[in-house]
């Protein structure tokens, strides 16, 4: 137990450190509920002689230095914005009011499954300890991954709400390998989104059978490839934190803290990647796919780029995929495989969660190994 160091993340916030969780590759926790991990916190986010282990790290933010660590993407951010309103400005006055449709239906549709995302992933830090998860989680990936993947299955909701409650499963302890393997099965293998590609394409159970083995592939793949292929995650302060021995009164005002301030964290960057799919979903011309449907196997590429454009829910995009008449059945597979595990306002509110650098090698990578999950099984079962 020596070689364990205690990092309280309110001393590490009042020295301006930044604190790196390393060798275990998850937090872990002591007997009175604090942090603990094998790597020693130092200033300005080095670490000292000791923390061999390589591989993707836990970064929780701390401290004034933390806020100019988010200009780069608040400055993203607003470039985007700047960019989808001076397309409006040149658009014509269908465009604009195909825009605010779009933009308004986004937003609609996943505010109440975000909203829930919040609410279980506040539950987790008020009332669940770290060392219960972990129980239920092992950390060896070969057994957490399938274990969070199962769990997936019975937590209906979209991309959205899966993001809050990876990050509080991060800061709770569980490894990144099975917190982010929740994080794309929950919304591509729930039995919402199972049926309603059932009622989507009434006659062929096939497709039903498809999207399920091939997101629940594409999820254990990236699982278990992260720990080889991850980048440090920036996880934010608020996640790491535990319940404390306080009264039920304690546990519930704690409960309506993380809430507000996770749903008015997370609510921004879902409003930006909301703007970003309306704008290209309203200039994206119809000639544009047609084209690609007659490209062949190119089509199975272009339907997956549109799914990562126009951002539909998970428990929508299966009627959209059925509209794609003029495209394969495969292509309308890899459509709804890629849909809820990347698309334009996922990876501006894992960009906002995790840092940048985890959603430029997170969205990537599970967008191409989604990709050659469901043409595998596409040519298989179609």
């Amino acid at each position: 137990m020596n070689e364990y160091r205690q990092l309280r993340i309110t001393e590490c916030s009042q020295s301006r450190a930044i604190c790196l969780i390393r060798p275990s590759r998850k937090l872990a926790f002591g007997v009175d509920g604090t942090p603990v991990a094998k790597a020693e916190a130092t200033q300005d986010g080095a670490t000292e002689p000791g923390a061999t282990a390589a591989g993707p790290v836990i970064v929780a933010d701390a401290g004034p230095r933390s806020r100019w660590s988010k200009a780069p993407t608040m400055a993203v951010a607003a470039l985007v914005v700047g960019w989808c309103l001076l397309l409006l400005v040149q658009a014509d006055a269908g465009q604009r009011t195909r825009w605010a449709t779009v933009f308004i239906a986004l937003v609609v549709q996943a505010m109440p499954f975000l909203a829930l995302g919040v609410c279980v992933s506040a539950a987790l830090a008020a009332f669940v300890t770290p060392a219960a998860l972990r129980r239920l989680v092992p950390d060896r990936p070969v057994i957490g991954v399938p274990v969070a993947c199962t769990a997936a299955t019975l937590l209906p909701g979209c991309e959205c709400s899966s993001v809050p409650v990876a990050a509080r499963l991060l800061g709770q302890g569980v490894s990144e390998s099975a917190a982010l393997a929740f994080l794309l099965a929950a919304p591509a293998v729930n039995p919402v989104v199972i049926a309603a590609t059932l009622v989507a394409f009434p006659g062929h159970p096939e497709m039903a059978l498809a999207r399920f083995l091939a997101s629940w592939i594409t999820a254990m793949a990236v699982g278990l490839l992260w720990r080889r292929i991850g980048v440090p995650i920036r996880l934010p302060k608020r996640y790491v934190s535990t319940p404390d021995g306080a009264g039920s009164g304690a546990r519930l005002s704690r409960l309506a803290e993380v809430i507000v301030e996770d749903f008015a964290y997370a609510a921004g960057y879902l409003t930006v990647g909301a703007g970003l799919g309306a704008t290209l979903q309203a200039l994206l011309p119809r000639t544009v796919a047609d084209a690609a449907a007659a490209l062949g196997p190119v089509a199975v590429l272009a339907l997956a780029l549109v799914a990562v454009a126009i951002a539909v829910c998970s428990e929508a995009d299966a009627f959209l995929a059925a509209s794609f008449r003029q495209f394969s059945r495969t292509a309308q597979l890899a459509f709804m495989v890629v849909g809820p595990m990347v698309d334009v306002k996922l990876i501006a509110l894992q960009a906002g969660t995790f840092g940048r650098r985890f959603a430029a090698r997170f969205a990537p990578a599970t967008f191409v190994i989604a990709v050659l999950a469901a043409t595998g099984v596409g040519a298989v079962l179609l």
